[in-house]
């Protein structure tokens, strides 16, 4: 499912064509004097989401570690990141030296507040509340454990672009908000990221690691400086991003009609026969990219979605043990084992305590996942498209 690279059309040739016209390849100099469309675009994100703050980076992961570094996480400090996430979330907290400590998810598929309440140790200094799958976490409880415990807040809103909680757009939240454009997302220049903030001195951090020439540029003082590392995005992608997040809207407005229609259609059938919706936090807030029901068990999920299939509805479960998915803690066999680049940049060993792992340590989580019956809800759904889903639903459940 791409919303936003589904989407491509004139006007995001239009603007590559510009770039290219004016070679103006990189962020800070070409040719020619003109704007650069990376700088614009963060104004024109910073602005969209809510926040005072916006660096462009190339990739959803990069704008986790940048975050992170921005938030000043480092070596020895643990991170609660959720039992249902891309591992790169997990990896992001490995890649600045910190723990992450997993947690698990409720019926939302969502960090569970009071399993990260439980999770908390002299160490923690951070959560990461990861809006899957479009869907806002619990953000107020999130936050009133943060400030109970003093902790950071960092929003991993990769699937949930433009996506709200209460009113306020995801990743405007939290200490920062990072965001992914690879072309599976909402929006998509094919890869490229963001990290916004409302703390200045996050941002100066963010930015300084994510790029040297950047910081310098925006008048941080030579004494001032660390060292950073080379996370820019390149204006081609800028430029395909600037028309991608006008679009937002209208993509999100469309897959929030289609998806409240087809719930709709099914939801008499689906409590019928013992399915119940996945919960949402925020129904309004909700990107809307999928629909999510709970069968009564692993096995009637399975089957139910296969059948879905037959009827040639994009169908799946998002957990089968034997099936490898990196989305769910339990495949993270190099997280969970441990494993390093080398036996000095161990994490895990220059923490110097006892930290454990294993495949079943969040088992609600993994009977929430191995349950879910998910169905993509694509924004260029014909009314015949939604019609002939409703019906296959009832055919299939009618049928069990």
């Amino acid at each position: 499912m791409y919303p936003g690279g589904m989407a491509i059309d004139r006007e995001e040739e239009q603007a590559v064509l510009e770039v290219l016209r004016t070679k103006r390849l990189f962020r800070y100099y070409g040719p020619a004097e003109g704007e650069s469309k990376v700088a614009s675009l963060e104004k024109a994100f910073a602005q969209f989401m809510g926040a005072e703050y916006a660096v462009a980076v190339n990739s959803g992961t990069s704008a986790l570690i940048s975050g992170l570094q921005g938030l000043g996480v480092g070596p020895g400090d643990e991170v609660i990141v959720p039992a249902y996430t891309w591992i790169a979330s997990a990896a992001a907290v490995l890649t600045v030296g910190a723990i992450p400590v997993i947690a698990e998810v409720d019926s939302s598929l969502t960090l569970d507040p009071e399993d990260v309440r439980s999770r908390i140790t002299p160490y923690t200094k951070a959560i990461m509340p990861v809006h899957m799958r479009g869907a806002p976490c619990d953000m107020k409880s999130i936050l009133e454990i943060a400030r109970e415990y003093g902790l950071k807040v960092l929003e991993d809103t990769a699937q949930a672009d433009g996506a709200s909680y209460g009113g306020r757009r995801l990743g405007s939240m939290g200490d920062a908000g990072c965001f992914s454009l690879q072309f599976n997302k909402i929006i998509t220049s094919g890869e490229g990221g963001m990290v916004v903030t409302g703390d200045e001195e996050v941002w100066r951090r963010a930015l300084m690691f994510h790029d040297v020439i950047g910081a310098s540029q925006a008048g941080i003082p030579r004494e001032q400086m660390l060292w950073g590392a080379n996370f820019r995005m390149p204006e081609l992608l800028a430029a395909v991003a600037g028309v991608q997040l006008r679009r937002l809207p209208e993509l999100l407005e469309a897959m929030r009609v289609r998806k409240r229609q087809l719930k709709e259609g099914i939801a008499a059938v689906a409590l019928e026969h013992g399915f119940e919706f996945r919960r949402l936090h925020d129904e309004e807030g909700d990107a809307a990219i999928c629909l999510i029901c709970y069968a009564p068990d692993a096995a009637q999920a399975s089957r139910t979605a296969a059948a879905l299939r037959s009827e040639n509805i994009g169908a799946g479960t998002l957990y089968h043990p034997e099936q490898t998915d990196h989305h769910v803690y339990a495949h993270w066999d190099s997280i969970l084992d441990k494993r390093a680049w080398t036996a000095l940049g161990s994490p895990w060993a220059a923490a110097q305590r006892d930290i454990q792992y294993a495949r079943d340590m969040c088992p609600r989580s993994l009977d929430w996942l191995a349950r879910a019956v998910h169905v993509d809800v694509s924004p260029s759904l014909t009314n015949e498209d939604l019609e002939e889903t409703v019906e296959g639903f009832h055919r299939v459940l009618a049928g069990q």
